[in-house]
């Protein structure tokens, strides 16, 4: 789709050119003809202007639709300028080849009466001045005849013998150089024009790849959030029975958001907000008074979206590694709207022993999935102290 539509964009361009170089001569010619009320417009002159402007117009159209796509889209460069050199040396044949011969060059009048001595004003002819007539001026006084005398001007030799015109002049060598840059304008705008195509394309694929990353990224998520969460369940079962009731019971609930929102681009912030109240209230269940738990989520929020459980990776990691059976422990979970972005910090203890579960898998892929979405149009920090885990996100809204 987009392929024809830089094609039709690129003849357009073609078009307009060629339209307004064969529209200059008669521009031209009716303006003189305004303002000079001597002269007459005569199609005869612009039809003698445009013929001059044929050639170049047909070998135009064989370079742009024959001899540039060899270069341009299919990379045949040897070929490609084997064609170019022979359309340069054809057009420069066809230049020089109906040349007039040169006339033979006459003395220069001027100069003859710079040379010539001038006449005395007060020279008149005697009206009664008769030559003789047994004069003759090419005898002698005995009648011999007179060697013929050497002419006064003597002809140039060289300017009066008649010379073939040179094979190439100086109007042949300009238009053979604009030939040379029309070519290679049309050439640029082609590499131009496919370079816009590459690009397009790049994107598209980009995106694309774009989609599959995150798709795969979600794949990996959803697994891992509920194998984390049936693990709850679990131990709930053994504690108390009617609790792991009631957590079925919110498990569906996140179930629901995770099958019908967790496809989407983005969520309301009301309902990733909810989604992550239902959460913490199921951990609350499996812990004692000695794990502190606070949340300050927005009770309001703008209507803005969020890339779905894109902050419940953090929370799960924060109830993995931060809760201590022996110590008292704590989860911080904060999140500020400002404007047109997300503040989010999620801090916790860290406990005496590492958890024997092999696991990361969110926390990079939620990284990953953060460079994708956002490019650098985020910010990230993570404090790994001694006793305290702190994240910091800031991303924006859309």
């Amino acid at each position: 789709m987009w392929m024809k539509q830089q094609s039709r964009q690129e003849h357009i361009i073609y078009l307009a050119l060629w339209g307004m170089l064969f529209a200059a001569p008669v521009l031209s010619l009716y303006l003189r003809a305004m303002n000079d009320s001597a002269l007459s417009f005569q199609w005869s002159e612009v039809w003698v202007i445009w013929q001059h402007f044929t050639p170049y117009l047909l070998l135009f159209i064989i370079h742009n639709f024959l001899v540039a796509p060899l270069l341009v889209y299919q990379h045949k460069r040897l070929l490609y300028g084997s064609i170019f050199v022979a359309m340069i040396v054809g057009f420069m044949l066809y230049q020089c080849a109906d040349k007039p011969d040169r006339p033979l060059q006459k003395p220069d009048m001027a100069k003859m009466d710079d040379v010539r001595p001038p006449l005395d004003d007060d020279f008149r002819p005697d009206d009664d001045f008769r030559p003789d007539d047994d004069f003759r001026p090419d005898e002698g006084p005995d009648g011999m005849h007179k060697p013929d005398r050497e002419p006064m001007f003597k002809p140039d030799d060289k300017k009066m013998r008649h010379t073939p015109p040179a094979f190439i002049g100086e109007h042949d060598i300009v238009a053979t150089l604009m030939l040379f840059l029309m070519l290679g304008m049309n050439v640029g705008i082609k590499f131009y024009f496919k370079n816009r195509d590459d690009q397009k394309k790049l994107t598209i694929l980009e995106k694309e790849n774009l989609e599959q990353q995150l798709e795969y990224l979600k794949y990996q998520i959803n697994p891992h959030f509920f194998m984390n969460t049936l693990n709850n369940i679990h131990a709930l079962v053994d504690i108390d029975a009617e609790k792991a009731k009631s957590t079925i019971l919110e498990l569906s609930k996140m179930m629901r958001f995770v099958l019908y929102e967790g496809n989407k681009q983005g969520v309301p912030l009301t309902r990733e907000f909810d989604f992550i109240r239902n959460y913490i209230t199921l951990m609350r269940l499996r812990y004692t008074d000695k794990v502190k738990i606070r949340v300050d989520l927005p009770t309001q929020a703008p209507d803005r979206q969020i890339p779905p459980l894109m902050l419940i990776t953090f929370i799960e990691n924060a109830f993995k590694h931060g809760i201590s059976y022996q110590h008292e422990s704590f989860i911080d979970v904060k999140v500020v709207i400002e404007g047109t972005k997300l503040r989010f910090t999620c801090r916790n203890s860290k406990a005496d022993k590492p958890n024997p579960e092999k696991g990361g898998v969110g926390l990079t892929n939620v990284k990953q999935r953060l460079n994708l979405l956002y490019d650098n149009n985020f910010t990230l920090n993570i404090q790994d102290e001694p006793d305290i885990y702190n994240v910091e996100l800031t991303i924006p809204l859309t």
